[in-house]
C-alpha cells in the first residue's frame, strides 16, 4: 500500500529527471568556484528573485543563520515575528552562531505590524543593544502569506533607519502563486532572501541565499567558516536547477489540493479548519472536544500508511506536495470519518 505522508513537504522525493541529472552532472570544486553546475544554479537562482548574486547552501536553516551572521555584529538585535522559523525551529542558532539577540514581535498569522516594527527599533542608548536587522518570513510557516503592502511598509521603515531586511523565503514561490505575483515582486522588498530547493520543489538537498554581490561575497567566506563549503556539489545542484526551472511551475496543484483538503475536512463534525491559514499548501485544523484522541488519531492513521505529526498548540497540520494526489486526500478523509465513527464521537 502507498504511504501517504502529510507531515511536511520536506518529505517530497526527487523526480526521475532529477536523479538522471544528478548522475550525469558536470562537477568541480565549488570552494574554488570551479563547479559549473553550481555556478549555473546560482545564476538561475539570483535571476529568479531579482538579485545580483546567489549562494548555494546545504539547508534553509543554514541559509538563514548565514544571513544573520553576515548582516550583523555580535551583540546586535534582530527584529522578528515571534512565530517565525528562525525563532521557533532553528535551535537557538542565532545566539550560538551570530551571537545576536532576537526581539520578537506579536504577529497576525505571521504578519508584523509596521508600527510595532518601528517602535521596536532601538534608540541610541547605552543600556540597549543596537538594532542590526529586520527579519520577515513569506510564505509563513503558519500557512499564510504576507501581503505586498505590508512588505513595502516594513522595507520603507528599514530604509529610514538604514537597516537591512532579510527574508526567510523558504516557500517564496508558494507565496508568489498565492499573491498572484512573480517571486521578484516579493523579494524586491528585502535585501537578502533565503529559499529552499527542497520542500515543494522536490530537490533532495539545498537552499539558496540571494542578495547583492558584496553581501554574497562576504557570505561565501562565512559559509566556509560555518562548514558549508562543499566540493563536487554539482551532483546535488543539478537537481536544484530542475527544481527552479520546472517544479516551481507545478506548485499551484499543491495549493488546489490543500484547499480541497481543507474543504472536505471542514465537513466532518467536530473539526474546525483554519481557513485563514490555508493560503499555500498547508491545512491547519483542530478537533473540538477531542473527538479522536491524539494518540489514537496518529496511530490509527499510521496503520493505514498515513503519516501525520502530533498537534502543536492544539492544531494539526497537513501539508500537500508532489507526492499527494486528490485520490490520496479522499482516502485520508474517509479514514478520519471511519475513526470518528469508531470512537463514537462523529454523530
Amino acid at each position: 500500500m502507498k504511504s501517504i505522508d502529510l507531515r511536511s513537504d520536506t518529505v517530497t522525493m526527487p523526480t526521475d529527471e532529477m536523479r538522471r541529472a544528478m548522475a550525469n552532472a558536470l562537477v568541480g570544486d565549488d570552494v574554488y568556484g570551479d563547479d559549473p553546475t553550481v555556478n549555473k544554479l546560482e545564476k538561475i537562482a539570483a535571476e529568479k528573485v531579482g538579485k545580483e548574486a546567489a549562494l548555494f547552501v546545504p539547508s534553509g536553516t543554514f541559509g538563514n543563520q548565514l544571513s544573520l551572521l553576515t548582516h550583523t555584529r555580535r551583540g546586535q538585535e534582530v527584529i522578528i515575528g515571534k512565530e517565525n522559523h528562525i525563532v521557533v525551529h532553528e535551535v537557538g542558532a542565532s545566539a550560538v552562531i551570530a551571537g545576536v539577540q532576537l526581539r520578537t514581535l506579536n504577529t497576525t498569522n505571521g504578519t508584523m505590524s509596521p508600527e510595532d516594527v518601528e517602535k521596536a527599533i532601538r534608540k541610541d542608548d547605552i543600556h540597549q543593544p543596537e538594532t542590526g536587522l529586520i527579519c520577515i518570513e513569506n510564505a509563513h510557516g503558519c500557512g499564510a502569506v504576507i501581503k505586498i503592502d505590508n512588505l513595502k511598509e516594513i522595507k520603507k521603515i528599514a530604509e529610514k533607519y538604514s537597516l537591512p531586511v532579510h527574508m526567510d523565503g523558504a516557500r517564496i514561490f508558494n507565496a508568489a502563486i498565492s499573491l498572484g505575483v512573480d517571486a521578484r515582486d516579493i523579494a524586491k522588498y528585502c535585501d537578502t532572501v533565503m529559499f529552499c530547493l527542497s520542500k515543494g520543489l522536490a530537490a533532495p538537498i539545498g537552499s539558496m541565499v540571494a542578495g547583492n554581490k558584496k553581501f554574497i561575497d562576504k557570505a561565501r567566506k562565512n559559509r566556509k567558516l560555518m562548514g558549508g563549503g562543499m566540493r563536487q556539489a554539482g551532483i546535488i545542484a543539478a537537481a536544484g536547477i530542475i527544481a527552479l526551472e520546472k517544479m516551481t511551475l507545478r506548485l499551484e496543484e499543491d495549493h488546489k489540493n490543500a484547499k480541497y483538503f481543507a474543504s472536505e475536512l471542514s465537513k466532518i463534525p467536530g473539526i474546525n479548519v483554519r481557513f485563514d491559514k490555508n493560503d499555500i499548501n498547508m491545512i491547519f485544523f483542530e478537533m473540538k472536544d477531542n473527538i479522536i484522541p491524539e494518540k489514537t488519531f496518529i496511530n490509527k492513521l499510521y496503520e493505514k500508511n498515513i503519516k501525520i505529526n502530533k498537534a502543536e498548540d492544539g492544531e494539526y497540520r497537513f501539508v500537500t506536495h508532489a507526492g499527494i494526489t486528490k485520490e490520496d486526500i479522499g482516502f485520508v478523509i474517509n479514514s478520519i470519518k471511519e475513526l470518528a465513527h469508531l470512537t463514537g464521537n462523529l454523530y
